[in-house]
């Protein structure tokens, strides 16, 4: 199954939206700044001096978490171009998304993001859109400055092909990688990032600019982590609601999500295989499926109950477009609020977090 028409966040402003409920993603990108900031300042004080910036975020969903990254870029230049007594940039952002992405929930907070940004002072700024797919070519050659894309990359360009085999699913009962498993799923959904995560690197590598830059997280998992994920935990209610006759046998038979978390050796394995960049760094922090649960960062009281529906909510947002296509739109309701359910009893028994990856490359000559 490919993803490029039919893989995008919940869109609008709504209760169940991605807007609404993408609060992790947002502390990731908070995170990772100070690793942002390291890095530009080491290799822009031994590069020449940019009067302007050319700025890709891949992968940018319809949230305001984009113009947050893109802000935090901004900022990281002006800080480093007044230390090296340079003048203001002029940034030219292009935001990147499949083709059904809610870029019109990004447009309209642009003119609030404009004010913001010319109250900072920080250089003029012009953001426009970019839909298409980024396994594939999206800018011309030599183009792009700095791309960077968070949260996106563990997402593949389609369902591995090598999972069904003599018209029979080799994963029945799972949705994705589990303990029950067997060897040649993990083969499948490896060699289906290895071959995705590659066309990336050779299509950046085309675009970006000689002295490009490009920083990048994903979620990734340890060579040792049990085998627990959230579309693992969906795996285990869609088997529950199979049972009750709620969901036909077959459909989760055949259905997979395409993602894959890779671990930071297969990562490696790929960039130095594919050979384009220098792995300027590579870095792992670990964050719980329900980081950033908090009202106004004020700490209060929070049980097993609202985590699991916290949890829920959030991965709603980024799995329910995708999951519709599966099963239908008629038991999404139902799906999540057994998802909550799971999650609070899972919570007393394992610890619930996300290895995430974040790489800095810079362009080889």
């Amino acid at each position: 199954m490919a993803t490029e028409h039919i893989l995008h966040m919940k869109g609008g402003v709504g209760e169940t939206s991605y807007v609404n409920n993408s609060s992790l993603q947002k502390k990731v990108i908070m995170q990772v700044r100070t690793i942002l900031e390291e890095n530009m300042t080491f290799i822009m004080s031994n590069k020449s001096v940019k009067g302007s910036w050319k700025i890709a975020d891949l992968g940018c969903s319809s949230g305001l978490n984009t113009l947050l990254s893109v802000s935090n870029i901004m900022n990281i230049i002006h800080k480093i171009n007044m230390k090296l007594s340079n003048g203001k940039p002029v940034f030219q952002i292009y935001l990147n998304d499949v083709f059904e992405n809610d870029f019109n929930t990004i447009f309209k907070a642009l003119p609030d993001f404009y004010q913001q940004e010319r109250e900072k002072n920080v250089g003029e700024c012009f953001i426009s859109a970019t839909p298409g797919n980024f396994y594939g070519r999206l800018f011309p050659n030599n183009y792009i400055d700095f791309f960077h894309s968070s949260y996106s990359l563990h997402w593949l360009s389609q369902t591995p092909k090598k999972l069904i085999k003599n018209g029979e699913p080799l994963n029945k009962g799972n949705i994705y990688i589990s303990k029950t498993s067997p060897p040649s799923v993990y083969e499948a959904y490896f060699k289906q990032f290895e071959k995705d995560f590659n066309y990336f690197l050779k299509s950046r590598f085309e675009e970006l600019a000689f002295d490009g830059m490009m920083a990048l997280t994903f979620i990734g998992r340890e060579s040792h982590d049990k085998i627990i994920s959230p579309q693992g935990v969906l795996g285990l209610v869609l088997n529950e609601m199979v049972q009750e006759g709620l969901v036909e046998e077959n459909k989760l038979d055949m259905f997979n999500f395409p993602t894959y978390h890779p671990t930071e050796e297969e990562v490696r394995q790929v960039i130095e295989a594919e050979g384009s960049f220098t792995l300027q760094i590579i870095k792992t922090f670990k964050m719980g499926w329900d980081a950033n649960l908090e009202k106004d960062n004020v700490n209060y009281v929070v049980d097993r109950k609202m985590r699991g529906e916290f949890i829920s909510k959030c991965h709603r947002a980024v799995f329910e477009p995708l999951l519709i296509t599966g099963f239908g739109e008629n038991i999404m309701d139902a799906l999540f609020s057994r998802f909550a359910k799971l999650l609070t009893q899972l919570i007393e028994l394992e610890t619930l977090e996300f290895t995430n990856i974040v790489l800095f490359l810079t362009k080889d000559s």
